[in-house]
């Protein structure tokens, strides 16, 4: 499994990740089956969310409750989780009170004294960044979190945060596909009039990540939009499922792992973000993290996909 550190940490992490937001109604035989594939596939990196199941915290504790880490075992793991978002609404909160609040929560369903990364879930438009940086600044010097990022934000967005935040931002989770990739296909495509594919919806973020040495992490690798159903398979997309067929023959990989590798071969720092609760199919994605694509392979994905190389 391919691997990197995060800017400013100690704390190396896999390119694959595995995603348990869909844990809650599993059992603890079945959730630890998930837990024994990921490791088994060089994935020690688990993301959770607060929000995470039909009630906060309810993922967190279920992951907690079925595994039953000792303490040797927890410390080998990374675990990220997210904070920022009430369901109740839904409405987005990163004043200092709640973030504290959330973390206690997550902590205390985690069952552990620490979280490896916390991620601001999604942007607050009525954030202020003077109660983020003094939320970071007593969950790190309290030991509870050891690193800081965001989901979803626009460079502005962490610009504004990094103006009062001392700690790095080492992450962005984003949604990531090769049928979903407006952060690389309007780069591709910069200035071209009258194209949709030209018009910046996220005005540079990966380049921006990728200057900042902020990891990108790919939520969604395998969905053809905004939760409208997987590309893999579908007969919508019977060009980019036949390349991809034919390059999972060549690389003798399943076709999962062919998706993953077109994110992971970007030279960002990129991690792909899990989430099926299927063994096999954690087993079957995390192939393409050593799969390296060519140039004329990635695009020649990226073309099929629909997007326009000019």
């Amino acid at each position: 499994m391919k691997t990197f550190q995060l800017t400013g940490t100690d704390i190396t992490v896999p390119a694959v990740v595995t995603g348990v937001m869909r844990i809650q109604e599993k059992t603890d035989a079945e959730v630890r089956a998930l837990f024994d594939a990921s490791l088994a596939a060089g994935i020690d990196f688990f993301d959770h969310a607060d929000i995470y199941g039909s009630s906060v915290h309810s993922c967190e504790r279920r992951f907690a409750e079925a595994l039953r880490l000792s303490p040797s075992q927890r410390a080998e793991l990374t675990l990220q989780t997210k904070a920022g978002i009430v369901p109740d609404g839904p409405y987005f909160d990163f004043s200092y009170a709640h973030l504290i609040e959330a973390v206690d929560g997550s902590l205390k369903a985690l069952d552990t004294d620490y979280i490896d990364i916390l991620l601001l879930h999604r942007p607050d438009a009525l954030v202020e960044p003077e109660e983020v940086a003094k939320a970071f600044d007593e969950l790190q010097a309290a030991g509870k979190v050891r690193a800081f990022g965001v989901s979803n934000h626009t460079p502005g967005q962490i610009e504004l945060l990094k103006k009062y935040v001392r700690q790095p931002l080492v992450a962005n989770q984003v949604q990531l596909s090769i049928t979903h990739a407006p952060i690389i296909a309007q780069g591709v495509a910069m200035n071209m009039a009258g194209l949709e594919q030209s018009i910046s919806r996220d005005l540079g973020v990966l380049d921006y990540c990728r200057l900042h040495d902020i990891a990108v992490q790919a939520w969604s690798p395998f969905q053809a939009g905004f939760f409208t159903g997987v590309f893999l398979g579908n007969p919508d997309f019977p060009e980019l499922n036949a390349v991809i067929d034919r390059l999972a023959a060549t690389y003798d990989v399943p076709a999962e792992a062919i998706a993953v590798a077109w994110i992971t071969r970007h030279p960002a720092h990129t991690q792909v973000v899990l989430g099926t609760t299927t063994p096999e199919r954690v087993t079957a994605a995390a192939k393409g993290a050593d799969v390296e694509l060519t140039r004329p392979e990635w695009y020649e994905l990226y073309r099929a996909a629909g997007y326009l190389v000019p």
